[in-house]
C-alpha cells in the first residue's frame, strides 16, 4: 500500500535543488485518474450535520450547477480543478469529472478512537468505489496525524486499483498546523488567523487539505504519476505549493484573498450552494511556478 502524505500547510515552499532552479513536476509515465468518478464520504466519529455539508457541498461542487455553467460564480472550486488540465495534456484527456457519491456514517467509532493505516484502509473499504474519501472526527487520534501528516492519499490493495484519502479535523489536536491560515501557526512568523468561509475552523482547514490530495490522488495515485523529489516523499500537485492561496504569498501570509462583505471571512473559490471555500495553489508543471485563483 502505497501512502502519499499531507504534511503541514504552515509556509509558502516551491522547493528548489541545489542550483537554485525549481524543481521540475516530473511526470514519471505510470496511470492517472480519468473519466467520470463518485467519490463516496465516509465520516468516522460524530460530525454535526452542518459539518458534513460543509464537505459534502465541497466536493458537488466539481459537478455542473443546476443551472449550467452560466450559474457558476469565478473563481470557482470547479475552475480551480481545471486547472489540473496541464497535468493531463499528455493524456489528451480533461481531469477527472468528480461527482459525489455516497456518505457512510459511523457515528459509534466502532474501531475505537485510535486508528492506524491499516484501519483507514479499512474504513475505506467500506465506501467502495475508485475513490473513498474517510474523514475522522476532531477527537480520533490517527497514526502520524499532527506529527508528520494533515492527511494522505493511499492506493488500496485488492482487487482492482482505487484509491483513498483521509483527512482529519485538527481543531481540537493541532489547529495551528493542520487548519492554518484559519488558526495561529503553531510556528513560523505569528499572524492573525483568517475568518473561516464555512464559520467552522477545522473543517474548513479539512477543506484545504481535502483538496490538496485530491489532487495529488488524481495525479499521482499509485506514485508513478507526477511529483518532484523522491517517491517516498513526494511533493504533488498542490503539495509543492503549501501555504499558497493567493498571489503574493509569502512565509506566514496566505496571499491576496477575497473576502465576504456579510461575514469578512476569506475565500478564493466558490461553490454549490453558494458556498464559498478555500483550496490551495497548484503547481504549474509548464512554468514550475504555483498558480492561484486569486
Amino acid at each position: 500500500m502505497a501512502v502519499f502524505l499531507l504534511c503541514f500547510l504552515l509556509l509558502p515552499a516551491l522547493f528548489h535543488g541545489s542550483d537554485g532552479q525549481p524543481l521540475a513536476m516530473t511526470y514519471h509515465r505510470g496511470t492517472m485518474l480519468t473519466g467520470r468518478i463518485s467519490v463516496n464520504l465516509v465520516f468516522y466519529g460524530k460530525f454535526t450535520v452542518s459539518q458534513r455539508a460543509i464537505v459534502s457541498d465541497f466536493v458537488a461542487s466539481f459537478s455542473p450547477p443546476p443551472g449550467g455553467q452560466k450559474d457558476r460564480l469565478e473563481p470557482s472550486v470547479a475552475s480551480w480543478w481545471n486547472s489540473l488540465r496541464k497535468y493531463y495534456a499528455a493524456y489528451r484527456t480533461p481531469p477527472p469529472r468528480l461527482a459525489l457519491g455516497r456518505q457512510i456514517l459511523d457515528e459509534s467509532y466502532s474501531l475505537g478512537k485510535s486508528l492506524d493505516d491499516a484501519h483507514l484502509a479499512g474504513l475505506a473499504a467500506r465506501g467502495g468505489g475508485a475513490l473513498s474519501v474517510v474523514l475522522t472526527a476532531g477527537d480520533v487520534a490517527v497514526q502520524r496525524f499532527c506529527m508528520s501528516r494533515c492527511g494522505s492519499h493511499s492506493a488500496a490493495t485488492g482487487r482492482g486499483r482505487s484509491v483513498y484519502i483521509w483527512v482529519g479535523n485538527a481543531a481540537a489536536q493541532c489547529p495551528g498546523q493542520c487548519a492554518w491560515p484559519f488558526h495561529q501557526p503553531a510556528y513560523g512568523p505569528q499572524t492573525p488567523p483568517l475568518a473561516a468561509p464555512n464559520g467552522d475552523v477545522g473543517v474548513d482547514g479539512m477543506v484545504i487539505n481535502l483538496a490538496s490530495m485530491l489532487a495529488g490522488a488524481a495525479t499521482n495515485p499509485f506514485g508513478d504519476g507526477f511529483y518532484q523529489g523522491p517517491r517516498e516523499a513526494p511533493l504533488e500537485a498542490a503539495t509543492a505549493c503549501a501555504g499558497v492561496y493567493g498571489k503574493g504569498a509569502y512565509p506566514g501570509y496566505p496571499g491576496n484573498l477575497l473576502v465576504d462583505p456579510a461575514t469578512g471571512a476569506s475565500f478564493n473559490a466558490h461553490g454549490a450552494r453558494g458556498r464559498k471555500y478555500l483550496v490551495p495553489a497548484l503547481f504549474d508543471p509548464s512554468t514550475s511556478t504555483c498558480s492561484t485563483l486569486v
